[in-house]
């Protein structure tokens, strides 16, 4: 089962306020993360295979879509 995660560059302070306005306004989530760098300039890094899809203020079906991404070059021979 694929679980939802909200990654918020609200501070942690404002975890409570943000929760109680997600469950007003019927947002279903697993876990949210706080503290998100502003502005979009980080590169997430996992072990594990990260899905990601970028709010655009509403909510629509998921399609399927090719894009080109950065990746670490992991064939190469490590140091």
């Amino acid at each position: 089962m694929m679980k939802v995660i909200l990654f918020s560059s609200l501070h942690q302070e404002h975890r409570e306020y943000t929760e109680i306005w997600l469950k007003k306004h019927g947002f279903k989530y697993h876990g949210m993360i706080m503290g998100k760098p502003r502005g979009g300039n980080y590169h997430w890094i996992d072990n594990h295979l990260v899905k990601a899809t970028r709010y655009r203020g509403r909510f629509t079906d998921l399609i399927e879509k090719q894009v080109t991404i950065e990746v670490f070059d992991d064939e190469k021979d490590s140091i």
